[in-house]
């Protein structure tokens, strides 16, 4: 009688994990038409120094002159898509962990400010670097 209760208990920790699995295809599913909503945020990290204030964005596989980057109020503002290259869209997809479609992003910024917006990929990452008035 354990063994049925032991099978039982195996077989919905493996539909539990099906169903995760799905949830998870579900919420990362490629767009079909890119949508002026963004659909995600990428993580950043902001960092000061003296002259400068840079943020590093997790974007492997955007084009960094496809991304809007601006400056509103006391928020840097960067938006743009990743889209699955032409040549892939029909693949049959096992796995889409990296977001999809249109993301923005709003940034709090050190308080002060700033003369120019440089862009750059550095390893994945968007880094943008926005130097100090008066360095």
């Amino acid at each position: 009688m354990a063994n049925v209760s032991n099978d039982w208990m195996w077989s919905e920790a493996c539909e539990m994990l099906a169903r995760a699995e799905r949830m998870h295809r579900a919420f990362f599913r490629p767009a079909r038409a890119v949508s002026r909503l963004p659909a995600w945020e990428p993580p950043v990290d902001v960092l000061e120094t003296e002259r400068e204030v840079q943020v590093l964005m997790a974007l492997p596989g955007v084009d960094p002159e496809r991304v809007e980057a601006a400056i509103d109020g006391a928020d840097l503002v960067v938006a743009g898509s990743r889209v699955l290259p032409a040549s892939l869209r029909t693949a049959v997809i096992h796995r889409l962990e990296l977001p999809q479609g249109r993301f923005e992003r709003r940034v709090p910024l050190p308080a002060g400010r700033y003369a120019s917006v440089r862009r750059a990929m550095a390893d994945g990452c968007l880094v943008i670097t926005l130097q100090k008035v008066g360095y």
